[in-house]
């Protein structure tokens, strides 16, 4: 036998690892529709053609080097620039560290400031690599309530309430994944006062931050006077680049208490030499360019999240708080005495009818059990079509 690290066995990815049991299904010639996936570009959405011509070009142009470890420089300006004129910040190229996606940039944070018997508070539910990859670095993950009465908004007494002299960071996903909630200004600066007292920054997720439907998305660095602010990005949702793996960090800090741990961090990309080099100019053409594509996708995000919405609420069993952005709804689902728990209600609708959701409990085994989360970016027909197949197996249950 081959010892393996207890470290490995915590790491877990609902959305993907649900993936193998539709694969069993798709091996003996069943069709599944996948509404489990956040990836637009699955779903028919395309990148603009100036994105692609431009990667195009530095493939041409032979840019298929190593590059700077922390990113392009002329990525780096543009990215800073993008961010200051989005949210009325001050941020200069030095507090840009370009990440292959979001994800190593959860990695590279957790890294440098996370060990044993440290704590950190994360949204419940939540985007499951920050369970993981906390778990990973031997931290404690603590889940603050988003309270589904309250259309999914930040608890903040249970924040309060959960805080002690462990804990390093608090987490902000806004718009969240997988509620679609929006955080208010007023909790957005209720947590920051929180992190304040503690003397900790806030991690701010933003990667859905242009995809809201109806409002202004607003960004805790814009609040902040004194707490550190460490944002996530990149191009993967609203310039739907996902393929290309290409987010960043941002470091947003008024008082200087992030220098070291943005210096370790640098230190830690090198080992990994750099991120996708052709790409990188891709992202710069992305953000120089129109982004007046970005306007039809929230029309048909708006449009597909307020039917699926009201489909959901008109299903026996099922109840719906509607999204504010993103593209995902998690209705809560009463299992009764039908289903045990809601990985089972999951594999039971694959199983009878070929459609593929994710379980609640894996975005929060506390907050997020008995929900299951729906992409709805597929187009109309298809969402039809598979709201028709929820709506019978839940009657099929029922009258049995």
């Amino acid at each position: 036998m081959i010892k393996i690290t207890e470290r490995i066995k915590e790491v877990e990815y609902a959305i993907r690892d649900i993936v193998s049991q539709a694969k069993i299904y798709e091996k003996k010639g069943h069709k599944i529709t996948y509404l489990s996936i956040g990836d637009p570009v699955k779903y028919g959405f395309s990148m603009p053609q100036h994105v692609i011509d431009a990667i195009k070009k530095a493939i041409d142009q032979n840019i298929n080097y190593y590059v700077a470890s922390e990113g392009i420089q002329e990525l780096r300006e543009s990215i800073a620039e993008y961010e200051n004129n989005k949210s009325n910040i001050s941020l200069l190229d030095e507090d840009i560290l370009i990440t292959a996606g979001v994800s190593e940039g959860i990695l590279f944070t957790f890294a440098g400031m996370l060990e044993s018997k440290d704590e950190i508070l994360i949204p419940g539910p939540s985007y499951p690599p920050y369970s993981s990859y906390a778990k990973f670095f031997g931290a404690k993950v603590v889940e603050y309530e988003l309270s589904e009465d309250d259309a999914w908004q930040p608890n903040i007494d249970d924040i309060r309430k959960k805080m002690n002299e462990n804990t390093r960071l608090i987490l902000i996903i806004s718009p969240n994944n997988p509620t679609g909630t929006i955080y208010s200004e007023k909790q957005i600066k209720e947590i920051l006062d929180i992190a304040g007292e503690y003397d900790i920054p806030v991690m701010s997720d933003e990667i859905y931050d242009v995809l809201s439907y109806n409002e202004k998305v607003v960004n805790p660095a814009t609040l902040s006077k004194d707490v550190p602010i460490i944002g996530l990005n990149g191009f993967s949702k609203a310039f739907l680049m996902t393929g290309w793996r290409l987010g960043y960090i941002y470091y947003y800090d008024p008082v200087e208490k992030l220098t070291e741990l943005k210096e370790n961090i640098e230190r830690l990309a090198r080992v990994r030499l750099c991120v996708n080099a052709p790409a990188q100019f891709a992202a710069i053409a992305a953000l120089k360019g129109s982004k007046e594509y970005l306007n039809e996708f929230r029309r048909e995000l708006k449009n597909r999240s307020e039917y699926i919405w009201k489909r959901l609420n008109d299903i026996p069993l099922i109840s719906a708080v509607k999204p504010r952005g993103a593209f995902y709804i998690f209705p809560k689902i009463e299992l009764k005495n039908y289903w045990k728990n809601d990985m089972e209600f999951t594999l039971d609708f694959l199983k009878e009818k070929k459609v593929l959701l994710v379980y609640g409990s894996g975005f929060g085994k506390k907050f997020g059990k008995d929900h299951v989360r729906i992409v709805f970016l597929a187009k109309q027909d298809i969402l039809e079509a598979s709201m028709d197949k929820l709506e019978s197996f839940i009657y099929e249950k029922i009258r049995k």
